[in-house]
């Protein structure tokens, strides 16, 4: 009566995390009943301090510096992706000339804070507009941190998948690309999808260099005297977009998990050669 990491509880200890899980749901309702209350006693639910999502000019602001939000995003995302497997090939590299500037390269964009690099990007190298210098370093940060996901995972994956592949005879890089890379995407892909949700939220860096996203224009809607400066009930709003934009990125991961575990469990149909050799076997038992 045990699975592979714990005992199954028994009545006792279901009965016990029965209360944990009740105590713990109470603790977080008291707590968010807190701060509402605060801020309803501080005034932060005045109709004038939520005026401001009545307006149209407001409206598509907020809409536009959403898009600017995911366009960062989809773009570090998608080369933060790219320069991770590329970077996991040369540190499992057999040949030091790969392997070595690979691993100096992810073990120095991994230890740079991501801000001191958006920084140096923006004014002190000067790359252009700001969405460059953002994307540059959500690109090179995320990408350290995920090339060192996707070693983790092609080195987790049995040799056999590689002996198998090298004694067909694939090469190195083909094996790379072909066979574990994929095979790790798969296992990583958890880790892969916090390490996006993690992106999706630097996003908001780019609003110490003037890049349009959602924090900068939430940061500039606070301060209209004209709407009472309504900093909190913005914050808010901002808050509850980004916590919707990460539960849907967290959605698709438990989408294409569930995906995948049942194409394992889906049982292949019968191969040519299945057929051929279930054939040759009833020609056989006929001639008996």
């Amino acid at each position: 009566m045990s699975s592979v990491l714990f005992d199954i509880p028994g009545p006792k200890a279901r009965l016990r995390n029965r209360l944990y899980a009740v105590i713990g749901t109470a603790a977080i309702i008291g707590l968010l009943a807190f701060v509402i209350i605060r801020f309803a006693a501080a005034g932060q639910f005045e109709g004038k301090l939520w005026s401001w999502l009545q307006y149209e000019t407001v409206q598509i602001g907020i809409v536009q510096a959403l898009g600017n939000t995911l366009r960062a995003f989809a773009v570090a995302a998608v080369l933060a992706l790219i320069f991770g497997a590329v970077f996991a090939i040369g540190r499992l590299s057999d040949k030091a000339i790969f392997r070595i500037p690979s691993t100096a390269i992810v073990e120095f964009f991994r230890a740079i804070p991501l801000v001191v690099m958006i920084f140096i990007f923006y004014y002190g190298m000067s790359v252009g507009a700001p969405f460059y210098a953002v994307v540059l370093g959500l690109t090179l940060y995320n990408g350290s941190v995920l090339a060192e996901v996707f070693r983790a995972g092609v080195i987790s994956l049995p040799k056999g998948q590689s002996e198998a592949a090298y004694a067909v005879g694939m090469r190195k890089t083909q094996v790379m690309t072909l066979v574990l890379l994929p095979q790790a995407l798969r296992a990583m892909l958890p880790a892969i999808i916090s390490q996006l949700v993690v992106l999706l939220k630097d996003t908001a860096l780019g609003f110490i260099i003037t890049y349009e996203e959602l924090l900068r224009y939430a940061r500039y809607l606070g301060g209209l005297a004209e709407f009472g400066r309504p900093l909190v009930p913005i914050t808010i709003v901002v808050a509850a977009v980004y916590i919707a934009m990460c539960l849907l990125l967290t959605g698709l991961a438990r989408y294409l998990e569930k995906r995948n575990r049942r194409s394992k469990k889906a049982p292949d149909g019968p191969t040519e050669a299945d057929n051929e050799l279930a054939l040759a076997n009833a020609n056989t038992g006929q001639l008996r």
